[in-house]
């Protein structure tokens, strides 16, 4: 029997990076017959995992999937139950995960039947360092998945590369000049995460310069800036981007399927490009006085709306959940004033929405996930980021990309004043400011710009993972590193 080759793909905890480390693999797989894949999955003790498990189900109750015989899904254990101390929880996390994922690559050696070859780890940025001492103990490379876009990478690793003590914030100079980004970056901008020294993250860029390869979830005509400005870096090792991975097959909970059928049959109804979505991913959530500024705007606007509310988490939680009955954030009337236009949600199967003819803009908080998905259908976009890299996001977006609008670009719900190192409480965005982000977004003239640009990436982010196209070749190029590096 014909030796296969295994790489073991590791994600960090969280839908978003197991969605698209998932979806990588598949890439892999579809590409080369003799590759078999083998996805750990880490789940955080204090997240709920009911979305989780209904996607690894999916996966693999999907029987028209040629390549589920060689994906392999496994679940890592629990080891921090009981844990409470937020501030250290995600250390101890990975330190417990390091034996976990040793016993199970242990384990997986050791079976029966095929023989394995194992050809290296690929694992997320965020944990680099922890996993890349276990690949090192298994002899073999680790490879980078770095889940959101080239420019990102490129001001990760150029402030890992400062003096982090030296990295001073002034008002005269509230600018950096950073190799994958065309235009100045506004320091106030800047990921908190990655300014934070104490959380692991830089301890994750000093090493991926030891790593074999860094695969990115974009595509060259998207980022052809960013990745010839990396390419140029002899300090990086090869850049790879194969996207965009999206999960367009509605991997859903599947207890919400008469939720979807109610909300597309009021999509059918409402006309072609007309309608402007509101959603800020599975975390996104607002104040009240927030709430009802966003309200206020889409009611005075006059425009077609499906918005996607999600309730604050309760305290003793960070997950989010939904509301009973809106109506008690909502100002008084507005439900029964806008039923004629619009549709006010818990739950959306967003990639299904963007997918609709009926939509004509997304308001978004700028997920490098919810961007591609956007870009895959041609839906131009406003901003709302909030927190980790959704404002660099944001700020390529607009400034460098040219296909969004701004409705705000730095409300931060987990940011500190460098300062005083205290926490900033976002300034309520006003609802005059919404309402012109929002007409400016669903202006369909001949002279709207960002609608132009839309249709022009949509074109090329189809083009690039055609046979051919940048992506599919990026892939090849992926596997042969692979390839000249088994042992």
């Amino acid at each position: 029997m014909e030796d296969a080759i295994e790489l073991v793909f590791i994600p960090a905890p969280g839908m978003g990076h197991l969605v698209s480390a998932v979806g990588m693999a598949k890439l892999l797989l579809q590409a080369r017959p003799q590759l078999s894949v083998t996805v750990l999955i880490m789940k955080l003790p204090f997240a709920p995992d009911s979305n989780i498990n209904s996607y690894i189900d999916s996966l693999l109750a999907d029987d028209d999937d040629k390549d589920n015989s060689r994906l392999k899904l496994i679940p890592l254990p629990d080891a921090l139950k009981g844990h409470t101390d937020m501030a250290s929880i995600f250390r101890v996390f990975l330190d417990s995960q390091k034996t976990k994922v040793r016993e199970c690559v242990n384990e997986m050696l050791a079976s029966v039947g095929v023989r394995r070859r194992l050809a290296g780890f690929v694992v997320d940025m965020i944990l680099c360092s922890a996993m890349m001492d276990v690949a090192d103990e298994f002899g073999v490379p680790t490879y980078v998945f770095y889940p959101s876009g080239a420019a990102m990478l490129g001001l990760h690793l150029h402030l890992q590369s400062l003096n982090h003590h030296a990295l001073e914030f002034k008002d005269s100079d509230p600018h950096l000049n950073i190799s994958t980004y065309s235009k100045p970056f506004p320091l106030n901008l800047l990921p908190y995460f990655l300014l934070d020294n104490t959380n692991g993250i830089w301890d994750c860029a000093k090493r991926i310069s030891q790593a074999k390869g860094i695969i990115v979830n974009t595509f060259f005509d998207l980022e052809e800036y960013a990745l010839e400005s990396l390419s140029k870096n002899k300090s990086v090792p090869p850049v790879y981007p194969v996207g965009p991975i999206l999960n367009l097959n509605g991997h859903y909970n599947k207890n919400r399927e008469s939720e979807k059928q109610i909300l597309m049959k009021w999509l059918d109804d409402q006309p072609a490009s007309s309608v402007v979505f509101l959603c800020f991913g599975s975390g996104g959530t607002f104040p009240e006085p927030q709430v009802k500024e966003i309200a206020y705007a889409l009611e005075s606007s006059g425009q077609r709306f499906l918005w996607a509310l999600r309730k604050p988490p309760c305290p003793g939680s960070l997950v989010p959940t939904e509301y009973t009955n809106p109506e008690e954030v909502l100002p008084e009337g507005f439900l029964e004033r806008t039923q004629n236009i619009g549709k006010i949600i818990g739950w959306a199967p967003q990639s299904e929405v963007l997918a609709h003819p009926s939509i004509g803009g997304f308001v978004s908080h700028c997920g490098w996930n919810s961007i591609l998905e956007s870009i895959w259908f041609g839906i131009p976009i406003a901003t709302w980021p909030m927190c980790v890299d959704q404002h660099a996001n944001a700020f390529q977006l607009v400034r460098e990309i040219g296909m969004a609008v701004e409705v705000t670009m730095d409300y931060k719900i987990d940011s500190k004043d460098p300062k005083t190192n205290f926490l900033i409480v976002p300034e309520i965005v006003n609802a005059k400011e919404i309402k012109f982000g929002i007409t400016s977004l669903m202006d369909h003239s001949t002279s709207n710009s960002i609608r132009t640009k839309a249709k022009e990436v949509k074109e090329k982010s189809r083009k690039a993972l055609e046979e051919g196209g940048s992506s599919f070749n990026f892939v090849e190029s992926f596997f042969e590193n692979v390839m000249n590096n088994l042992k």
